[in-house]
């Protein structure tokens, strides 16, 4: 049961230890699919769905060696399954992170999945691995009870269709919840197969039969071979900087932020470049700048010029990025800059596959 050698698990984030966006998000359901809190994992639905949960980065004592777990909570439920619904919960992987699976030959390597679950009662949900390019995938079910249980599943290697070398989505690690007979009326496969949408999810329970429907998981580690080795723990220092390659944000607090400095190089714009504090992202991240009332502020020297503003978002790259500002009161030459000046002034750089 000791730690034995380090960088088995592919799996980023795995023990639920980082959330920058927020540790709680409510009423999620219907068509909501995105990063909500704990980093690296996503939630998706697809369909009408009428259920609701509530999903959070837990505090947890009752696990050995484990502070933190993704929950969630049934608020609202759904017995009434429509053939199109779906619910995941996912972590996906770029091609360029994968190449030790060996995928599409002939030498193609087991890979082994194991995580931590419990709930409030019993329950199944199906464990999938689906590649992303070309559509192949394979599922397994496992079974959640209201104690911890470290479930192991393994997969044969699959010799058909590569992973590309880049970084690009190549891989989804996707744990059904919740789902209609689209994606149920199949047969289930451990084994890696063409698409087949029937057997993704067939022979689960649904998370939403109940708004006492809890769910709780942490320890998720995939590594390669046919074996569950201890969970490989790394330090919450480099999980962040591991998810930073994905999602970084600057935020407001009582002392206010100062984001990057930069001079006006004409009577009507000034320029300020920014390197991101997290290290280079996966890809160009997009930018986006929650609207709050003098929240963006550009300041000059002795405060001469300052005036507040959303800053333009020009030249996103993987590692740098340039703001601007379009006013027609500042002082050509002179430096500037970019502040946030109050609470709930956020800049958030999204690189998520």
């Amino acid at each position: 049961n000791s730690q034995i050698g380090g960088r088995r698990n592919m799996v980023i984030n795995g023990a639920m230890q980082v959330a920058q966006r927020t540790t709680s998000y409510t009423n999620i359901g219907n068509n909501d699919s995105g990063y909500r809190t704990v980093d690296r994992f996503r939630i998706g639905f697809g369909g009408s769905t009428a259920g609701r949960l509530t999903m959070t980065q837990e505090s947890i004592t009752d696990l050995s060696g484990f502070a933190n777990a993704i929950k969630f909570a049934c608020t609202t439920a759904d017995t009434s399954i429509a053939s199109n619904e779906f619910g995941t919960l996912s972590t996906r992987f770029e091609g360029q992170d994968l190449q030790q699976l060996k995928k599409g030959t002939s030498d193609a390597e087991a890979v082994t999945v194991s995580f931590y679950v419990k709930g409030n009662a019993n329950a199944t949900y199906a464990l999938e691995l689906y590649d992303a390019v070309g559509g192949r995938h394979a599922s397994q079910l496992f079974n959640v009870t209201s104690s911890w249980n470290r479930v192991s599943l393994t997969f044969n290697g699959d010799t058909t269709d590569t992973l590309a070398d880049s970084n690009a989505l190549a891989l989804e690690l996707n744990i059904w919840f919740h789902a209609g007979s689209n994606y149920t009326s199949g047969t289930i496969s451990a084994d890696f197969a063409s698409a087949d949408n029937t057997r993704r999810a067939a022979g689960i329970s649904s998370f939403f039969d109940s708004t006492d429907r809890t769910f709780f998981i942490t320890g998720i580690q995939m590594e390669v071979g046919s074996k569950a080795t201890p969970f490989e723990h790394r330090s919450f220092g480099e999980e962040l900087n591991l998810c930073h390659r994905y999602y970084q944000q600057f935020a407001y607090d009582t002392h206010g932020f100062n984001v990057a400095n930069g001079g006006a190089n004409s009577a009507s714009q000034s320029t300020h470049i920014y390197t991101y504090y997290g290290g280079e992202m996966r890809a160009a991240p997009s930018v986006s700048t929650p609207s709050v009332s003098n929240g963006y502020r550009f300041l000059g020297p002795d405060q001469d010029n300052s005036h507040s503003t959303i800053p333009n978002i020009d030249n996103a790259g993987k590692a740098s990025i340039q703001f601007g500002n379009n006013q027609n009161t500042i002082t050509k030459g002179h430096p500037f800059r970019l502040l946030l000046a109050q609470s709930g002034a956020m800049i958030k750089f999204d690189a998520e596959l």
